[in-house]
């Protein structure tokens, strides 16, 4: 899932992002209003992060901008305007949630998680996914072959949802770039290829059948060929 924060004190915005990308969360940030509403109404988002004191555009206003826009993504306001009026005007404006600063990384996660619960609640979102003897779990980021438990980086859990949620559909090298690495990835090198050799050794080296295909000069494809 892909986040974006808006945040313009750059500690908290590198505190913040460096946490997302532990927990295998793709995030962008923006450093003001103005950055921040061109890239919410121009990108595609599962979440946005955004604090309300932004330079150029405060965050109130982005809100109304994206809300005006008819668009639905949730947003969490993360922000140091903490008395009642101000945590009621800004859920009132519609958005999702409201953290006020200083904040705990962890209590933030676990806002993060219950409103995309709350969003999917009732859509196809399944928490556990099944490809053969591999099982996914989302919840909790596990991943199982033959029952056996495999401990994947966040980069290779990121990279092994992706591949199993579009199960038997080809993944080329851009669509992996731009969901799990950089939008400006250069997929010339072969930094996705050593990804995905360091996974396909994790989860298929050592069980059968083998599920992580290489398509020759285009991606690859996670099915059960057997």
């Amino acid at each position: 899932m892909r986040i974006l924060l808006v945040e313009d004190d750059k500690g908290i915005a590198r505190f913040v992002k460096k946490g997302l990308l532990e927990n295998s969360f793709l995030v962008d940030v923006a450093y003001n209003g103005q950055e921040g509403l061109e890239s919410a109404l121009g990108r595609t988002y599962d979440l946005i992060i955004l604090d309300i004191l932004l330079p150029q555009i405060d965050g109130r206003e982005v809100l109304k901008r994206i809300r005006e826009k008819r668009s639905s993504v949730p947003i969490i306001f993360l922000t140091a305007k903490d008395t009642e009026n101000d945590i009621v005007y800004g859920l009132n404006l519609g958005a999702d949630d409201y953290l006020t600063k200083p904040f705990s990384f962890h209590e933030l996660l676990a806002r993060i998680r219950a409103v995309l619960r709350r969003r999917n609640k009732g859509i196809d979102a399944p928490s556990r996914f099944k490809v053969a003897n591999l099982i996914l779990e989302t919840d909790g980021h596990r991943v199982f072959r033959d029952h056996i438990k495999i401990e994947l980086t966040p980069k290779e859990y990121s990279l092994l949802e992706y591949f199993v949620r579009y199960q038997g559909q080809i993944i080329t090298r851009t669509m992996i770039s731009e969901r799990i690495f950089d939008y400006y990835f250069d997929t010339s090198t072969n930094v996705i290829d050593v990804h995905v050799s360091h996974l396909r050794n994790k989860i298929d080296k050592d069980f059968k059948p083998k599920l992580l295909h290489t398509v020759k000069g285009v991606g690859y494809v996670l099915e059960d060929r057997s």
